[in-house]
């Protein structure tokens, strides 16, 4: 199935729905259909052609939705980039992607000047201006499915961002894997806050298509205007990362959400405190852990997050996964038994999977082997099968001779009620190597001195003598990426502002 054909259908199923609401233009999926192909003529004239690449770096909601949409329509690739690039990440991606065609907004203009070089530039006012002009659109025959639809560049934790291209029957089978694996209802209407340029944000907006529901566009994130449209447009359907989650709670308003009853979170860990909050202020009727990536959309599914709060579960509808031995080189079939620590892998058989990275073939040789993508992530299986991640490889602290992960000391330390958000490292240290190190951020009213002296105390008491952090740091916020995701390198380079510190 190609996307061009899921929005087209569903304008012949729903023609008088409502598509798109929120801030900005609501369109019926008749008038939503009709207004790409008008976009995806305009594009066209200016020569972007089944297989181009046309890069978007603008602000999301309904405009950048329905110029991805027109680039299905055309067969051309959709290529949305981070709005957080800085200028020579955007020069790199748009050179690495032979971009055709980039189309901007006035809030990121300056830095694409500064990053196009020879690919010319559109204002996404001028491309609805000249998408208003078109008399006639005439219907392109729909592309394959085996053609690509969109590339996303991973925005990643070190090195360039990769470019990873997806084709139309990955991105339908992973909307239809979303609908399923999340318990939606047909006709739901959900926030599309999520960013384009992340793989989340593309599945709600595809989900929502694929059930003729109403996609309610919020271009960039705010709490309180988040809150209004959940409550105002009736949102029944969340797809959110843990950050986002929190500031929602923090509003005190997420309780007044009556038709919300759907909830889902991935890109980053949840911890069991936050997990709890929401049972308790929404009473889900659903609430899942999504845990995949941009290059296969599905890992696992933690089907019942109010059960089980931080298990990422089993297998997807389209995915079939194996715990293998950690080490790097291990054979893709040297699986670990019950209780054991691996590392995740993951057929590249899936309906969902890419099929390799955009001109990296190093990445390739990195990640996939003998049919399987090698995801990074460490996981242990309980007794019933579920799977329970607990660490990264790269994340790995090496302290005394002992091999130590951050994410069982964040889950206990998150609890401290002295702190409201903390991250692990191992900071270089003449005795350990490296010394397990918790930056915090202290909770309002708590000094910054006090709240790194709280941290020590509560691990001391929840936590095993190995795992206890040699040192707490408080600073402002832990760094993270667009999409929520801790970046750990910033803190191991010595990028930050100590607020106040203690000692073990």
């Amino acid at each position: 199935m190609d996307l061009a054909s899921t929005l087209r259908w569903a304008a012949e199923r729903h023609p008088h729905r409502r598509a798109v609401s929120g801030p900005g233009r609501r369109l019926t999926y008749r008038e939503w259909d009709e207004r790409t192909d008008r976009l995806a003529a305009a594009l066209g004239g200016w020569g972007v052609r089944a297989g181009d690449r046309l890069a978007l770096v603008m602000h999301g909601g309904e405009q950048l939705a329905s110029l991805h949409l027109a680039a299905q329509k055309l067969g051309a690739v959709s290529v949305p980039l981070s709005t957080r690039f800085g200028v020579d990440e955007l020069a790199y991606c748009l050179e690495d992607a032979g971009s055709t065609v980039v189309v901007t907004d006035p809030a990121h203009a300056s830095r694409v000047e500064a990053a196009a070089g020879e690919v010319p530039i559109r204002d996404v006012a001028e491309v609805d201006a000249a998408a208003e002009a078109v008399t006639t659109t005439g219907t392109a025959p729909p592309p394959e499915e085996s053609a690509v639809s969109v590339m996303l560049y991973t925005s990643g934790t070190t090195g360039r961002p990769k470019g990873v291209p997806r084709t139309h029957r990955a991105e339908h089978a992973a909307a239809v894997a979303h609908v399923m694996q999340t318990g939606q209802r047909m006709g739901v209407a959900t926030l599309g806050v999520m960013p384009l340029f992340h793989t989340m944000g593309l599945r709600t907006l595809l989900a929502s298509i694929t059930l003729g529901g109403t996609w309610v566009g919020q271009p960039s994130f705010d709490a309180d205007e988040s809150m209004a449209l959940i409550c105002d447009e009736g949102i029944g359907s969340l797809y959110l990362v843990p950050t986002i989650y929190w500031s929602l709670l923090r509003t005190g308003r997420l309780g007044e959400a009556r038709r919300l009853d759907n909830l889902a979170y991935a890109g980053a860990a949840m911890t069991p405190s936050l997990a709890e909050a929401l049972v308790e202020e929404v009473r889900p009727r659903s609430f899942v852990n999504h845990f995949g990536s941009t290059e296969i959309y599905t890992f696992t599914i933690g089907a019942d997050v109010a059960a089980k709060p931080g298990c990422v579960g089993r297998a997807g509808l389209f995915s079939r996964v194996r715990l293998i031995a950690p080490e790097p080189d291990a054979p893709v079939d040297e699986e670990v038994g019950p209780g054991e620590q691996g590392q995740v892998i993951v057929s590249m058989d899936s309906a969902e999977a890419f099929g390799g990275y955009w001109n990296r073939p190093d990445a390739n040789a990195k990640a996939i082997r003998d049919g399987w993508y090698h995801t990074g992530d460490l996981a242990i299986a309980d007794g019933d099968g579920d799977l329970w991640v607990s660490g990264r490889t790269d994340d790995m602290i090496n302290s005394g001779g002992e091999n130590i992960y951050p994410d069982e000391i964040e889950a206990a330390l998150i609890r401290c009620p002295a702190i409201d958000d903390v991250c692990v490292v191992g900071l270089p240290d003449d005795r350990w190597g490296r010394a397990v190190s918790a930056f915090v951020v202290p909770a309002a009213g708590i000094e910054p001195e006090l709240a790194a002296a709280r941290t020590l105390a509560h691990a001391r008491e929840h936590l095993p003598s190995l795992k206890r952090p040699k040192q707490a740091i408080a600073v402002d916020a832990i760094p993270r990426s667009g999409v929520g995701k801790t970046l750990r390198r910033t803190l191991v380079a010595g990028e930050y502002t100590s607020r106040g510190e203690a000692r073990a």
